[in-house]
């Protein structure tokens, strides 16, 4: 009766380059807390604990750079949606007004030889910031 939605190639991409990204973020010492944080107002890739943050991350994948990096597709938009589901995130684990948080992103692009990632921390700025 009820059927399994299969995923897009690209949803499939995006889970991949996802996977990429955390893994490469825990290297650095990030905590995992959720991935695909899904509401009403958007979804959030990652979602990660670094140093005393709540940090919110954006995973971009870019197969051709000539157009601008990963960074340059998070526009004011994108940014505000990252914002209003971050708070609703916050405020349905009963954290907010209660730890700083900051909203990083991770561009992949692809190379010849392996995708090449550049983490930018606190893209840009957000309003719950304490």
């Amino acid at each position: 009766m009820f059927t399994k939605k299969t995923a897009s190639p690209s949803q499939v991409k995006g889970l991949y380059y996802e996977k990429l990204a955390l893994k490469y973020l825990k290297k650095q010492g990030l905590k995992f807390l959720q991935n695909n944080y899904h509401c009403r107002l958007g979804e959030i890739d990652l979602v990660m604990h670094d140093q005393g943050y709540i940090v919110f991350i954006e995973v971009r994948y870019r197969e051709n750079s000539a157009f601008g990096n990963g960074l340059d597709t998070v526009n004011k938009s994108k940014q505000q949606k990252l914002i209003k589901t971050a708070q609703l995130y916050l405020i349905q684990n009963g954290l907010y007004e209660k730890v700083p948080t900051r909203f990083d992103v991770i561009s992949i692009s692809r190379s010849k030889l392996k995708p090449e990632l550049s983490w930018v921390k606190n893209a840009f700025q957000n309003e719950i910031t304490n």
